[in-house]
């Protein structure tokens, strides 16, 4: 089998399932849109069950549904016969997957749920099929061939049955207002997470991390306090507190091409005033936004009166992968 047959063979599975896919824009009908109100006026959990390659898919529904706004769960049909049907209650809904409408599992299980009085949205391959009946909505996700040669390996079938859940997913997002900052709380430990969740008080150095010095401190002495904090840079504050200005590694250089004697300036003479500042309220992204904005590593953090409360610089907010 030569390089240019395996290309082939690889083709002929992209166009099959291509094809699969393209039939189900005709399936987006009134069957999907009687699916996607009775999810929305689920009060309980929308529950998945599937067998084999189905199973899968199942879990993956569940998965993006849970993650966008439509609270559910994938269940084994075959566990649920043997004491997982209980997780099932009458305020949910169940979506089962079989590409044959005929799998035994599921079958099984079909009477306790109609007897729950819990709504049954089938996704089958044959609309004729027991499974279809017995629903209250079949949405068919029926394929002309499989990509397998031998038409057994389920592949073209998952594909479009895969395709169908996320398009009722984000349906169901879109209907319900599903925003960046709800996406952003059922994944905190996801980079948009991290995005929208991390605030500067939370990333921030506080206290005696806070590379400080006085208005009569020397340049000598400042320097010293930029290497002990090793943000890069030190604020310059009054007897309260109160923020001065600020003297960082780009200032030194600066200075260095001056005619200051290092050794003998107070930091006053040099520093910058009406420095960029930010408040530990907002978010790590908006700190960001500032800090990439005015082309600056670090910055200053000061409450309402202006008194230094804590500083971060661009290696805080990469380490916190906001970055």
């Amino acid at each position: 089998m030569n390089t240019e047959h395996l290309k082939q063979l690889g083709l002929a599975v992209i166009e099959t399932e291509m094809a699969g896919i393209e039939q189900l824009k005709s399936r987006i009908d009134d069957n999907f849109v009687k699916a996607c109100e009775l999810m929305l006026a689920c009060e309980g959990r929308v529950v998945i069950t599937g067998m084999g390659k189905s199973g899968h898919i199942g879990n993956k529904m569940a998965a993006t549904l849970a993650s966008t706004g439509t609270p559910a769960f994938f269940v084994h049909p075959g566990e649920a016969s043997h004491g997982d049907l209980g997780m099932i209650t009458e305020k949910d809904v169940v979506i089962a997957l079989s590409n044959s409408g005929e799998t035994g599992e599921i079958l099984t299980i079909v009477p306790i749920i109609k007897r729950l009085g819990v709504p049954l949205i089938s996704m089958t391959g044959k609309p004729a099929s027991t499974l279809a009946s017995e629903a209250n909505i079949n949405i068919d996700v029926g394929v002309e061939k499989e990509a397998c040669p031998l038409g057994l390996a389920p592949t073209a079938s998952t594909t479009v049955a895969l395709v169908m859940g996320d398009a009722l997913a984000v349906a169901l997002l879109e209907a319900r207002g599903f925003t960046e900052n709800d996406f952003a709380l059922s994944h905190p430990g996801g980079s948009l997470g991290r995005r929208l969740l991390l605030h500067v008080a939370d990333i921030m150095h506080t206290g005696d991390d806070i590379p400080s010095v006085s208005a009569s401190t020397s340049l000598r002495e400042a320097l010293l306090e930029m290497t002990r904090k090793k943000l890069g840079m030190t604020a310059i504050v009054d007897d309260n507190n109160k923020l001065l200005g600020i003297y960082t590694d780009g200032d030194l250089r600066r200075t260095l091409d001056t005619n200051i004697d290092i050794h003998t300036a107070d930091i006053q003479a040099v520093m910058t005033r009406n420095c960029k500042t930010t408040h530990k309220n907002i978010l790590a992204a908006e700190a960001l936004k500032v800090m990439q904005d005015s082309k600056i590593n670090a910055v200053l953090v000061v409450d309402d009166e202006n008194t230094l409360i804590g500083a971060l610089n661009m290696h805080d907010l990469l380490r916190a992968g906001v970055v």
